[in-house]
């Protein structure tokens, strides 16, 4: 039951952090090595999945969302 409840959250928020990412501005182009590390949590998050590591896959996305608040705080990305 937990395994399934892990499985789902992930999904439900790589599913958001996909969309949202597609929104992103960056209006300092200079900063867009910040870009990279979200898109590779995002691809970490679904190499994880399809390897059935739901906790790593779950860490990863975590960090993924960490990446995108902390850069919208500090202004250096847009959505």
């Amino acid at each position: 039951m937990i395994e399934k409840q892990l499985k789902e959250e992930t999904e439900r928020w790589l599913v958001k952090a996909k969309a949202k990412r597609k929104q992103i501005k960056l209006p300092d182009k200079s900063k867009e090595g910040m870009l990279k590390n979200i898109d590779a949590y995002i691809s970490d998050t679904e190499h994880f999945m399809k390897k059935g590591d739901l906790i790593r896959a779950f860490e990863a996305i975590i960090w993924t969302w960490s990446w995108i608040e902390i850069l919208e705080e500090l202004k250096v990305i847009e959505t």
